[in-house]
C-alpha cells in the first residue's frame, strides 16, 4: 500500500495495539515482476506471503494468534478471507470489507468478469483448479470454529457484490462446530467507496472498533466513552 491514514488504525494505536503492514506480493508498489508473481494461478503466492508475515510477528513474541487481528477491503477482502480458511488457528478476530469470496462465480456478479486477466476463469481448467484451491468460500469446513469474522458490505456495492457476504456467512454460520461469532454488517446506503454520510461512517468505524476490541480483549478507557 502506499501510504495513507486510518481512523481505525490511529484509534486502535491509541489503545495499545501494534499495526503490522506486510509487503506481499501481487500488488503493483514494485513494478510489473512483483505484481506478477502473485497474478492468476500464482495468487497463492500472496496469502503464503501474508501467512508468513503473521507467523513472523507471533515467533518473534509482537502478539500470538490469540490477540492477533487481521482486517481488509475488496481484493484485501479477499486475501483475509482466503487467510483466515487456509489458518484459522493463526487468528483471532477479522474483519472482512467488501470482498470477493466466491471464486467460482466471481464472473457472474456485475462487471466482475474483467478481472479474468488478474484471477482467471472458470473456462480454463487449469484456471480453474487453481481458483478452486484458495476461493475462501469453497475452503469452509464443517469441523472448524473459523476466527471471529465482521464482514461489511452494502447494497450500492458495484464492485464486489454483496451475494458474496451474504453467501459466506451463511456457510459459516450454518456450522455446528462455529463457536465464535460471524457478523455482518450491512447497509442499504454503502457501496465500494467509503463515500458516505459523516454519520453514516461513523457508526461503521463504531461497529469495527466494537467488534475489534471485544474479540481482543481491549478495554476502552472510560473517558473515551463519555
Amino acid at each position: 500500500m502506499t501510504p495513507r491514514f486510518s481512523i481505525l488504525v490511529e484509534i486502535m494505536l491509541e489503545l495499545g495495539c501494534v499495526f503490522a503492514l506486510p509487503n506481499i506480493r501481487g500488488g503493483s508498489e514494485f513494478g510489473k515482476n512483483w505484481h506478477e508473481a502473485a497474478r492468476g494461478r500464482n495468487r497463492q503466492v500472496a496469502y503464503d506471503d501474508f501467512l508468513a508475515a503473521a507467523d513472523w510477528i507471533c515467533s518473534n513474541g509482537i502478539t500470538e494468534p490469540e490477540r492477533l487481528a487481521i482486517f481488509g477491503g475488496s481484493n484485501s477482502g479477499l486475501l483475509v478471507a482466503a487467510a483466515m480458511t487456509q489458518r484459522p488457528e493463526l487468528f483471532q478476530a477479522v474483519l472482512c470489507i467488501a470482498p470477493v469470496l466466491d471464486m467460482l462465480r466471481y464472473e457472474q456478479f456485475g462487471n466482475a468478469r474483467k478481472w479474468r486477466e488478474e484471477y482467471g476463469t472458470v473456462e480454463n481448467v487449469d484456471d480453474f483448479h487453481a481458483l478452486y484451491a484458495y476461493s475462501p468460500y469453497h475452503r469452509v469446513r464443517e469441523n472448524v470454529n473459523y476466527p471471529a469474522t465482521l464482514f461489511v458490505t452494502g447494497d450500492k456495492d458495484m464492485q464486489c457484490d454483496p451475494a458474496h457476504v451474504r453467501k459466506m456467512a451463511a456457510r459459516l454460520q450454518n456450522r455446528q462446530d462455529q463457536r465464535h461469532p460471524i457478523l455482518v454488517d450491512y447497509s442499504s446506503e454503502r457501496g465500494h467507496t467509503p463515500s458516505l454520510p459523516l454519520s453514516v461512517r461513523i457508526e461503521a468505524l463504531t461497529h469495527r472498533l466494537a467488534f475489534l476490541c471485544s474479540e481482543l480483549g481491549i478495554a476502552i478507557p472510560e473517558e473515551s466513552i463519555q
